[in-house]
């Protein structure tokens, strides 16, 4: 940041006091209600220019001063908690000149040039809480709050499975454990699918729906969210005091705490650690979680205490952040694709706009329900966030920044591909297109049919298929059976053997399981979980295509949704042309081996815990064999439990409800299996 043009200390306070207004505006929107309004490059901004004004005008430093505070106040709805010691902020740095200063500042304070020993760890992008331990038993959960005191979230923290209730070995007597709760990509993408299915409003991003799940005034709603922590550091300990930070993290592992030892690095001297800097953002991506950096800590502990803390941070660590994920541009038009299923989503064109290091031009908008919750319209200027590998999406409307000149998004009345007229069923959150010959839709369907998971034809991805179309070699996915060597020579680069191996991965797909068949004939509310629970249920695709609606109806799982769309899908005309054509061309899906008995037939199973018998997988198939089905989470409608060692929440639901609760030995003696 550069500093204030002119020593004019008039301005200077004027443009601090506001700075310091909108910091803690929007501190209170981040840290107590999450529902921030600008991302945290923006964020960083303003703070890197209120720390430049301290800096050049040290009497605007005040108690009261962003720059003093760390989060924001508890919510009255939650028992205070007073730290063991202040849960300090730390430095931001920016890249490796950053952290280079920050060596040479913690060297000239020590009067010395000798190289500092850091430990390297990653940021998780989550929320931070301290839990106190007393003889070993977990007795207290409390979040950061403003540093001092935070918000009593016991109840909550309880129901994470991570938090261990009573730490194991040679445990302190008194212990305060600091780490940042989160959420792992899987279960968020999981968590708002099965939102989108149950018509409800999706989460953001992983750290939202995190804060939001430890704000729950009822713990069964924390315990339904998928949270996991990574323990950082300590406020207090009564002893086993370790000498350094890397043995301290070692010593919270074997006492049952979670520690993300497996990405942490120590490194000798600055230098190791700008070269991990650099080779954890090439990393990030990879990752089952999302981090938005990396923490720097001097290793040593008593060099720690020596080096102290300022007023608002420790001296011996920096956050060196990455590129921001989140950035701030303009919506500047709307356009529309088509889905195998004629549904017509929106996608925002965005003015280009860098988003840690990739050029972030479009974001999903999902649907017009979604852009109503949003209120976006085109010119808004929006915050857009992008997390992992997911698609871009737009987060938050900076109404603040309308000029009124924004524009509503309409909803279409016609295809964008085809010109069909489309229309937007009850309860439905999509226009559909109707036309039967829709081009859109047969490109979106061969590819779903192609997929690894449905057909799997290996090579025959979205360049070939672009191809296919083009040439007009197929026309549904019945001609892909029907190419021969000679046709495919008209493709770009295409060679004899490339050829011969494509056509050998499209013959090779005609004996899929039947399940597999199923998903990849694209029958509107089938996914691949409703095609499993249909295959197991028929064994066959002439008895599925023979079935009324009423025995749909009788499967546990099926719906009157799903129910109608299959029994539309095998009575439709074309749809049965298409069928006869795949098995006149030798299509033939292998048939669903039947459950062997129907004494559990309809008995619902949630396995959990460490098994150690048979794995969680092995457990589902083997009840799925006996004509029961296996789910993911414990309800009223759940027949029995299966608990492992180190069983939690979902052992202590089951409890509640006064549901069956088996061992591994008591369950495989159910269905008839030697232990």
């Amino acid at each position: 940041m550069t500093a204030i043009d002119t020593p004019n200390q008039i301005a200077a306070e004027k443009e601090h006091a506001k700075l310091s207004s909108e910091l803690h505006r929007h501190n209170y929107l981040y840290h107590s209600l999450d529902t921030p309004e600008i991302s945290d490059a923006e964020y960083d901004r303003l703070m890197q220019r209120l720390l430049q004004l301290e800096k050049d005008f040290p009497q605007l430093v005040s108690e009261d001063s962003p720059s003093q505070r760390v989060g924001s106040a508890p919510l009255d709805s939650f028992p205070q908690a007073t730290h063991a010691s202040p849960m300090l902020s730390l430095e931001n740095a920016f890249g490796a000149d950053d952290l280079r200063d920050f060596d040479a500042r913690l060297k000239r304070f020590l009067s010395s040039d000798q190289d500092i020993q850091y430990i390297c760890e990653m940021k998780l992008d989550g929320v931070a809480v301290a839990l106190t331990y007393e003889q070993g038993r977990l007795t207290r959960g409390a979040t950061r709050g403003d540093g001092t005191t935070g918000e009593d979230i016991t109840a909550n923290a309880r129901t994470i499975g991570a938090i261990p209730l009573q730490l194991q070995n040679d445990f302190p007597q008194q212990l305060e454990v600091r780490g940042e709760i989160y959420m792992e990509l899987d279960a968020f993408r999981k968590l708002n699918e099965q939102r989108r299915e149950e018509g409800e409003t999706t989460f953001a991003n992983p750290r939202n729906v995190t804060a939001g799940s430890l704000r729950q005034l009822d713990s069964k709603l924390t315990a339904a969210r998928p949270l996991t922590i990574s323990c950082y550091g300590i406020g207090a300990i009564s002893d086993n005091e370790p000498q350094s930070h890397s043995e301290l993290l070692q010593k919270l592992q074997s006492w049952g705490l979670k520690v993300n030892l497996n990405t942490l690095k120590v490194a000798d001297n600055i230098e190791q650690v700008i070269d991990r800097y650099n080779e954890l953002m090439t990393l990030r991506d990879q990752l089952p979680f999302e981090i938005d950096g990396m923490v720097v800590k001097v290793n040593s502990r008593p060099l720690q205490q020596e080096l102290g803390e300022k007023s608002r941070t420790p001296r011996w660590a920096i956050a060196c952040k990455f590129p921001p994920r989140q950035e701030t541009t303009v919506l500047e038009s709307v356009r529309y694709q088509v889905g195998r299923t004629g549904a017509i989503t929106p996608v925002a064109n965005l003015r280009p706009v860098n988003v840690s290091g990739v050029t972030v031009s479009s974001a999903s908008l999902h649907n017009w329900d979604e852009i109503e919750r949003l209120g976006i319209k085109i010119g808004d200027t929006v915050v857009v966030e992008r997390a992992g590998d997911v698609i871009p999406d737009i987060v938050k409307v900076v109404t603040e920044k309308r000029t009124g000149s924004e524009q509503e998004i309409p909803e279409p009345t016609e295809c964008p591909a085809c010109g069909s007229p489309v229309s937007r069923d009850e309860g439905e959150v999509v226009p559909r297109c109707q036309g039967l010959s829709c081009p859109a839709q047969l490109k979106e369907s061969l590819k779903h049919f192609c997929a690894r998971g449905a057909m799997d034809i290996e090579g025959l991805g979205d360049r070939l298929i672009d191809q296919l179309l083009r040439l007009e070699l197929v026309k549904s996915v019945a001609d892909l059976y029907r190419l021969e060597k000679e046709q495919l020579f008209q493709f770009d680069r295409m060679g004899d053997k490339l050829a011969e191996k494509l056509l050998a991965a499209i013959d090779a797909s005609k004996e899929r399981p039947l399940e597999r068949f199923l998903f990849a004939l694209g029958i509107r509310h089938v996914g691949s979980h409703l095609a499993k629970v249909l295959s197991r249920q028929f064994g066959s695709l002439d008895a599925l295509a023979a079935a009324d609606r009423d025995q749909l109806l009788a499967i546990h799982e099926i719906g009157p949704q799903v129910a109608d769309s299959v029994t539309h899908f095998f009575v439709d005309p074309n749809n049965q042309k298409i069928l006869d054509q795949l098995r006149q061309l030798g299509v033939a899906p292998i048939a669903t081996e039947q459950p062997k008995g129907d004494k559990l037939a309809g008995k619902v199973f949630v396995f959990t815990g460490a098994l150690e018998k048979f794995s969680r997988k092995e457990g589902e198939a083997l009840v799925e064999a006996e004509g029961a089905r296996a789910s993911g989470s414990v309800s009223k409608k759940t027949d029995y439990v299966v608990a492992g060692p180190g069983a939690g929440s979902k052992l202590a639901k089951a409890e509640e409800l006064g549901i069956n609760v088996l061992n591994e030995e008591e369950f495989l003696q159910l269905i008839g299996k030697e232990a």
